[in-house]
Parts: C-alpha cells; sequence; structure tokens
C-alpha cells in the first residue's frame, strides 16, 4: 500500500497547496512541480532508505579509536539526500534552494521518515542552516549555512548537559573573549568554550567535510561568574574543523572532542554522542578551548535557538507519525496475509472451516482502525502545521499574525501527540503480529524502538 494517495488528498483536496504558487514567492511553482518533487523523494527513500532500514539498526556506529565507522549505506543515503537539493528546499534560488513551500517539503520528508527515520539526520542539518539565515552574520550565512545547505558541512544543536539535562538554565558551558582582538573576526565575535554537552545527535561522523555545532553557552560577568538562569545564555557557531572567510578548511582541528557514543535502544543509524569542548585534546593555537563565532546578541542564545527547535519539533511530530504510519502498514499486510482462527457464523466458530486470515477478527480490524486514525490523523496536523508556516512567512500582514498565533498553540501539540499516539500505533502493530512481532524477524519491533526517543528529544 502505497501512502502517496494519502500525501496527495492531503496536500490538494484538503490544505489546496497549488493555490500557493499564486503568492510570488512560489510563483515559478504548480501542481506538477510538486509532484515531481515529491517522486524524486518517493524514489530515493524506496532505493536509498528503505533497504537499509534494519542493517543501520544492527550495525551501530562504533569508534575505531580515530573516527566514528558508519555503514556505507548511511554514506551513500547521505549523498542522495544532499543531491535532492531537499537540505535548501525551502531557501531562495538565489542561495540553491528551491523556494518550495514548507508544506510540500514536509510532506516529501514524509517518505524518508517512514523508509528510515535514523539513517540520515538532514533535519539537524536544515534546521542549523536556517537559523543562521535568519539570526547569523552575512560571513557566517555564505561560510557556514550555504555549505550547510549544499551538503558538505553537516550541523547539529548542542543545548543539553550531562549534569543538566534539558534544564537549560542549568548549563555550564562557558564561553570567554579570544583575544584582545576577539570583536573584529570576520566570522564574528570570537570566544573559547570549555564545557560538555550530552545527548548531540550526528556530533560525530565522517559523512561530511566538517560539523558545524550551535552550542549553547554562558559568557561569564566582571567577576567571572555565570550569570543564573536563561537570561545569560549566549549561542556560537563551533565548527569541528576551523574554517577561512572563504569556507575552505585551514587544516587545524578546533577543540572539540568525542568522549563517548550512547547506545540507544533505537534510532541508532544516526551517532548520539557526548561532547567534550575545550578540554585541551586539540589545542588551538597551543590553547585549550574550543574556538566559537557569537551568533546574534549575547545573552539572546535561546531566543536564536528556539527558531530552531520549533522547526525541530514538527521535524519529530512528523517522524513519530511516519513511525506510527509504517507500523499500522507491515501490520495491515501481515493481517491480509495470516491465517489464523475459524470464522464465525451463527452457532460460533466451526473447527471444520479452514482458517481464515486474522484481518477478519473484530480485534484486529479495531486495532487497525486505531492505528490509521493516529497516523493518518497525525499526519494531516504535521502537513496543516507546515501549511500555517507558509501563511505565517508569505500571507497577508492579518492572516500571517493568526497564523503565527496558531502555530504557538499547535507546535508543541504536533509534537507530543504523534509521539504518544503513533508509539501507542506502534505497539498495536507488534500485538497484531503476536509472537513474531516481538522477533527481528518482523520491522515492527524496530518502529517501536525508534518511535520511543521521540517523546523524550526536542522537549514540547
Amino acid at each position: 500500500m502505497s501512502l502517496r494517495p494519502t500525501i496527495d488528498f492531503l496536500l490538494h483536496d484538503w490544505l489546496a497547496v497549488e493555490s500557493l504558487s499564486q503568492r510570488e514567492r512560489f510563483a515559478d511553482h504548480s501542481r506538477e512541480t510538486f509532484a515531481a518533487v515529491l517522486d524524486t523523494c518517493e524514489r530515493i527513500a524506496r532505493e536509498k532508505y528503505a533497504p537499509f532500514n534494519r542493517l543501520v539498526d544492527t550495525q551501530e556506529p562504533h569508534f575505531d579509536g580515530e573516527k566514528v565507522i558508519l555503514p556505507q549505506a548511511t554514506h551513500d543515503a547521505h549523498k542522495a539526500y544532499a543531491e535532492s537539493g531537499m537540505l535548501s528546499a525551502a531557501q531562495d534560488v538565489d542561495v540553491g534552494g528551491m523556494q518550495l513551500p514548507y508544506t510540500v517539503e514536509a510532506a516529501a520528508n514524509a517518505f524518508f521518515a517512514m523508509a528510515s527515520v535514523s539513517i540520515g539526520s538532514g533535519m539537524l542539518t536544515t534546521g542549523n542552516a536556517n537559523l543562521l539565515m535568519k539570526h547569523g552574520t552575512e560571513a557566517q550565512k555564505q561560510v557556514f549555512a550555504l555549505n550547510e545547505f549544499s551538503g558538505r558541512f553537516s550541523g547539529t544543536m548542542c543545548l543539553s548537559e550531562p549534569q543538566a539535562g534539558s534544564s537549560l538554565s542549568d548549563v555550564m558551558t562557558r564561553a570567554v573573549p579570544d583575544g584582545s582582538d576577539f570583536a573584529s573576526d570576520p566570522l564574528g565575535p570570537r570566544y573559547r568554550l570549555k564545557g560538555n554537552k550530552m545527548w548531540i545527535s550526528a556530533g560525530e561522523h565522517e559523512l561530511t567535510e566538517n560539523i558545524i555545532h550551535l552550542v549553547l553557552a554562558k559568557i561569564p560577568d566582571e567577576n567571572g561568574k555565570l550569570v543564573p538562569g536563561t537570561r545569560g545564555i549566549s549561542l556560537f557557531i563551533v565548527p569541528k574543523k576551523l574554517v577561512g572567510t572563504d569556507g575552505e578548511l585551514t587544516g587545524e582541528r578546533n577543540d572539540v572532542a568525542l568522549a563517548g557514543l550512547n547506545h540507544k535502544c533505537g534510532w541508532r543509524g544516526t551517532t548520539n554522542t557526548l561532547l567534550n569542548f575545550g578540554e585541551g585534546k586539540y589545542p588551538v593555537k597551543g590553547e585549550a578551548g574550543a574556538v566559537g563565532y557569537l551568533v546574534g546578541e549575547p545573552g539572546k542564545g535561546l531566543h536564536c535557538m528556539f527558531h530552531m527547535m520549533n522547526e525541530a519539533r514538527i521535524g519529530v511530530g512528523m517522524a513519530a507519525t511516519m513511525l506510527g504510519m509504517a507500523g499500522y502498514l507491515a501490520s495491515l499486510d501481515y493481517a491480509k496475509n495470516r491465517p489464523q482462527g475459524r470464522p464465525m457464523g451463527p452457532a460460533g466458530k466451526d473447527p471444520a472451516q479452514p482458517p481464515v486470515r486474522i484481518i477478519e477478527h473484530a480485534d484486529v480490524k479495531r486495532m487497525l482502525l486505531a492505528q490509521k486514525a493516529y497516523a493518518e490523523g497525525a499526519l494531516a496536523l504535521e502537513l496543516y502545521c507546515a501549511r500555517l508556516v507558509d501563511e505565517h512567512h508569505t500571507a497577508e500582514a492579518a492572516v500571517a499574525d493568526d497564523a503565527r498565533l496558531l502555530l504557538e498553540v499547535l507546535t508543541p501539540i504536533a509534537k507530543s501527540w504523534p509521539s504518544e499516539w503513533c508509539l501507542e500505533a506502534n505497539s498495536l502493530a507488534i500485538q497484531i503480529h503476536g509472537g513474531y512481532g516481538y522477533t527481528r524477524d518482523f520491522p515492527v519491533e524496530q518502529y517501536w524502538r525508534d518511535n520511543r526517543l521521540n517523546m523524550i528529544h526536542e522537549g514540547t
């Protein structure tokens, strides 16, 4: 069973995305160009993602003493995704983007999430670069964001710390000015960072030439003390490898070190790391301290980061949704083909009759219908939120403001509701499979394990 008819119905019969082509920003698009994007993403997901979903689950990332090793399939999937243009799908044509409506971008990414949610981490790179396009300097956009959009660099978001978890007011990573000329660096005010960041997805790998970490840290006051609470938090660009103003690598490693890989219940295809910033393992110019460039104003880091967080929450909701959808479709196929039990007749079950497919049993139908409702309802919610993003950015002022207000209400729901109920859908998918669902011979147990993360990360 294909996902495409459901996507097409939601996009065109309900959300009327073709009408967006009447707006100046999307004037070069039509239903045909939207369909071409969906066709391409559906094909890449089918060829480069889906066949390797089990492989990236069983062949976890590992550290060989020098670098993190990932399966070749992960490299191939990253390359195909980058070449598709999806990393910069919503960006201006002038910077290599397609100027797609976010609604279409979200729908296209749904195919990848359903095929293999953990083989790629493009959502992080796109969100990282989008943040820099909004809050970064012109040099930061050119050197970091554009190289992320091309797939040459990748991106992370570094918020949590081992002692603080998601309580950002308690972060202890500190940033101090790097020299008397720190404010005149062409890449932005230059600081040295020291601290630890935990649960950093895609924090170390060899998929790209460089990894651009967006790091929350505090700048000490004149007495050397960190400002308590969140108001003292600033945001910094901390590249794994130092770059020049032309975007080329200088050949010098920044003082960012992998302290450990986290071994997870699910979502195993993406590395999850503990990173040490500024411990002195890779001193820069003979000194310990990771070089970082301030984004925006000091003390305004959370304001910048939540631009990325809101995108991430819709992305997490979509990931949860598509895992629920994958489990539903797998259990539907199983129920149509698995013979077990006898049909009900006027006198009850007739043991003389041959077994029926389990989809004929009332309780199996109930579990299938529940999954369908959770997954398709969640997909509608995610695409509706994506449509509101387009309204917020391109509609007339009054309509745009209404969309913004509604998004403020719905964005946490778009993350939390699918994370809870599409996980329940995955549990029902296992139940329909019976004992087989609890084994690795069928994919539904992996869908549940992968989906369990979505109630935890990115907050609400």
